[in-house]
């Protein structure tokens, strides 16, 4: 799959969230929406949880791109992150991350918020460094 199609249309991803949290009051605005700036840092935890496992070591986010916000997440809602590496280079990886709210009271998901996360892998000094040969897309 290129990394243009890197998301399905309305179909939830296959598998287990990589992050599943419930959105709390101290994540939203005075309406009752969550902050996509709060959305988005899970976003980024679910996809650092994957490149740091995927570098065996430190990566850094360097770039979001494409980040939609479809609809909106709410106080009590579940959110569901799910992730696809799409994309290994030398040094860095970039990752499909797909953001999924289930009321809390209900059974149906919808997708909120999607973006391509890129990572580089960074050594102790904080400058990029080779993945690695075991990995492969």
């Amino acid at each position: 799959m290129s990394e243009e199609n890197s998301f399905s249309s309305n179909e939830k991803p296959e598998g287990a969230p990589t992050v599943r949290v419930t959105a709390m009051p101290a994540n939203a605005n005075v309406y009752g929406d969550i902050f996509g700036g709060w959305l988005m840092s899970q976003m980024d935890l679910a996809a650092s949880s994957v490149a740091s496992r995927l570098a065996r070591g430190r990566a850094v986010t360097i770039a979001v791109e494409g980040m939609a916000f479809h609809q909106p997440v709410f106080v009590g809602d579940e959110v569901s992150v799910y992730t696809r590496l799409v994309k290994v280079g030398r040094t860095s990886m970039r990752i499909a991350v797909e953001a999924w709210a289930r009321d809390r009271h209900g059974d149906s998901e919808h997708r909120v918020t999607q973006a391509i996360f890129t990572f580089v892998a960074i050594d102790n000094h904080r400058r990029p460094r080779p993945i690695g040969e075991f990995l492969s897309v």
